[in-house]
């Protein structure tokens, strides 16, 4: 027996022939090695929680990402949809509408003052011709006052 240190183990650590001292002193080294067990077991439940998780928010960003370009997407249609209503686009209507309204009103007044031939224009067509041209007139007037206050800068902030 004094050569085998096995049986001497056995022998010292059997609960019939241990003495009494012995377990008292393993005692507070068993319940700290309970305890790291106990840590132990709760870290890998965290670490499967907690890869649980990594792969759901790795998931959802995905699906995120899917989305931005998505509305991405539907942003760049939207602003090729509304292009033509742009600052910049909506400027250079006003400019050329300005530009044919003016047009309009000479050739208004040129084709009244061609006439056709030697006639004599009568009343009625003067006070139609002057109609015109003065509907025409305060429509350019309108719009040139339009194109000012924009190049004035005061026009909605756009500039």
């Amino acid at each position: 027996m004094l050569q085998t240190p096995e049986l001497q183990h056995a022998v010292v650590h059997s609960p019939e022939t241990a003495h009494p001292s012995i377990p008292a002193s393993t005692a507070r080294l068993r319940a700290l090695l309970a305890q790291n067990v106990a840590l132990a077991e709760s870290l890998k439940k965290l670490d499967a929680h907690l890869q649980h998780q990594r792969e759901s928010t790795q998931s959802r960003l995905l699906s995120l990402k899917a989305l931005e370009r998505q509305w991405r997407s539907k942003q760049a249609q939207q602003d090729a949809a509304l292009r033509e209503f742009s600052p910049p686009a909506l400027y250079q209507r006003l400019s050329a509408a300005v530009g044919e309204q003016e047009a309009l009103c000479r050739g208004l007044e040129e084709s009244f003052l061609e006439g056709e031939g030697e006639a004599v224009a009568s009343e009625r067509e003067v006070s139609e011709f002057v109609r015109r041209l003065r509907e025409g007139r305060k429509t350019a007037y309108l719009r040139a006052e339009r194109k000012e206050r924009w190049d004035e800068g005061r026009v909605g902030g756009w500039r």
